[in-house]
């Protein structure tokens, strides 16, 4: 495999509003180029998700760890759990394999058998998940996902309290078995993780399932969502929610009238 330039720094930080943090790694390939999102609470912070663990989070962005941020990981897939080693809290539902996770390789084929992604259905994957590298020792075809052992364990309604708002813990299973994603009521705001996003939903991975998801998808529809923050894309509003959900309903027909 040829030589990848090396890219520092590292990460790209996009400011959504003063309590509020999209981090993302500009050098990943698309597939894999996940969320990390900072949300500034008065007692305490907390960050969804936690990228791929190529380069240092806590060296490369120190004001993250200023107050020991609670990190929710929302499922066990290494571009969302990379880099989770670094945080002291690391909390995700109890069913989800943090400590095992599935897919722990940056080559693409290889990564592919080991999610089980089928490339008869999403087309080729790319030689390296990468297209740069964050230090010149890096070897990206030698680097594994390090899995973590939580510090606590979330269920289904549990209430993220980070002193002046609140995130409720869904359980929201389908693309992976303990697949989370928080919801902030007072603002209307979902942290999806890759329950939904703006592309298409991966529902046939090893531990995916299909009738678990489409329930998952149709719960959202019912909740106050006004903005969605996904683990891959940009936000998107209500309407356009609406439409990526009934979209995948129909394709799997699991159409059953009016939500």
């Amino acid at each position: 495999m040829s030589a990848l330039p090396v890219a520092h720094p590292w990460f790209r930080r996009d400011r959504i509003d003063d309590r509020l943090t999209r981090i993302v790694e500009p050098h990943v390939h698309e597939f894999l180029q996940g969320n990390s999102w900072w949300l500034a609470g008065r007692d305490r912070d907390l960050v969804v998700d936690a990228g791929l663990g190529v380069a240092s989070m806590r060296a490369e962005l120190p004001e993250l760890f200023a107050r020991e941020p609670v990190l929710v990981i929302t499922h066990a897939h290494l571009d969302h759990m990379g880099s989770a080693h670094e945080f002291t809290e690391r909390w995700a539902h109890a069913g989800e394999p943090v400590a095992a996770p599935l897919g722990r390789s940056l080559v693409g084929r290889r990564l592919a058998e080991e999610l089980g992604l089928r490339l008869d259905r999403h087309g080729p994957v790319p030689e390296l998940f990468l297209t740069a590298r964050p230090h010149e020792e890096f070897d990206a075809e030698a680097h594994r996902l390090a899995a973590v052992e939580p510090s606590a364990t979330l269920a289904d309604g549990d209430v993220i309290d980070l002193g002046d708002r609140e995130l409720v813990t869904l359980h929201l299973p389908g693309h992976t078995p303990g697949s989370l994603a928080l919801f902030e009521p007072a603002a209307g705001a979902l942290f999806s993780g890759d329950v939904v996003y703006d592309d298409v939903l991966l529902d046939d991975l090893h531990g995916s399932d299909r009738a678990a998801y489409a329930e998952s998808l149709r719960r959202l529809l019912r909740l106050p969502i006004r903005t969605v923050y996904p683990g891959h894309g940009g936000p998107f509003g209500a309407a356009r929610l609406r439409e990526i959900v009934e979209a995948q309903l129909r394709a799997w027909g699991e159409v059953r009238g009016p939500s």
